[in-house]
């Protein structure tokens, strides 16, 4: 009889075992492995995490932000859980976090940082943060770009240099010109070696020597495309035309702009800019 009632006993007991929910272990929530992977998730793990993160300026916070990632929301999730189940009880740590630590790190890269959350000396989130000042500058230039889509950048005159004037052979004006042009797109330091203005220039040495017309180095030929030619560009302005008709008359033996050449271009572009602020206006 005994013996009955203690086999009814462990029954009772399995059965008893087997209705109690799963807790939910750092393996079903993060890629962890070992020890680690098969420990609940309890408070005492949840508030260190919270407590790391706070102490990092920047961490997004899903309830707060709108989204990205946080290792401290997910256990305290999980905690809350596997607390309400019985499988933790309150204040509760477990034995590998306890052991080796729960730390946020944060590494400075270009543009922002990149924060890396380990517990147990095992990732369980990583992101990126980016830097304020960085962020404030990109809206910025997308206004800018939103702003100025519907101007006439330096490098379209240049273009349209290219194809009023195509046929006629680059001259030492015209690489003048070129120059100045892509050196108020760019600025001084970013104009590459093997830029337009090298193109230009070495084509006006070439032309100077060649004894064919059919021989010679083209506008057409150097500024097809010159958009995808410069490094940057920017809507032409009264100041950049003036500086192109500048380096082109100074270079020119009539000291004249070429017609339909990139000085006339650029003075058409920057006339055009600003009747379209006049009417914004």
């Amino acid at each position: 009889m005994a013996q009955a009632q203690a086999t009814r006993g462990d029954q009772h007991l399995k059965a008893a075992q087997q209705e109690q929910p799963e807790a939910i272990q750092y393996g079903h929530v993060f890629a962890v492995t070992g020890d680690l992977a098969v420990q609940p998730i309890a408070p005492r793990d949840a508030e260190a995490m919270r407590s790391a993160e706070d102490s990092v300026p920047g961490v997004p916070v899903p309830q707060a932000s709108g989204g990205g990632f946080s290792a401290a929301v997910a256990m305290e999730t999980a905690a809350a859980y596997n607390q309400a189940v019985g499988a933790v009880h309150p204040g509760q740590a477990s034995a590998a976090a306890t052991m080796k630590g729960i730390t946020v790190t944060q590494t400075a890269v270009p543009g922002g940082r990149v924060v890396t959350e380990f517990v147990a000396g095992q990732v369980v989130g990583q992101y990126s943060v980016a830097d304020q000042a960085m962020m404030e500058q990109a809206q910025r230039q997308q206004q800018v770009v939103e702003e100025d889509t519907s101007k006439v950048t330096i490098g379209e005159a240049m273009e349209a240099a290219g194809l009023s004037a195509g046929e006629r052979p680059v001259e030492e004006a015209d690489a003048a010109a070129i120059r100045a042009a892509e050196t108020q797109a760019q600025g001084e330091d970013g104009v590459l070696p093997g830029g337009l203005a090298d193109q230009a220039w070495a084509a006006a040495s070439a032309n100077a020597w060649a004894e064919r017309d059919e021989d010679k180095i083209t506008i057409g030929d150097v500024l097809t495309d010159a958009t995808t030619k410069l490094a940057d560009d920017k809507p032409a302005e009264h100041a950049d035309a003036a500086r192109v008709v500048q380096a082109e008359t100074y270079s020119d033996a009539g000291a004249r702009t070429k017609a339909g050449g990139v000085g006339a271009a650029m003075t058409t572009a920057a006339r055009l800019n600003q009747e379209d602020d006049d009417d914004d206006a």
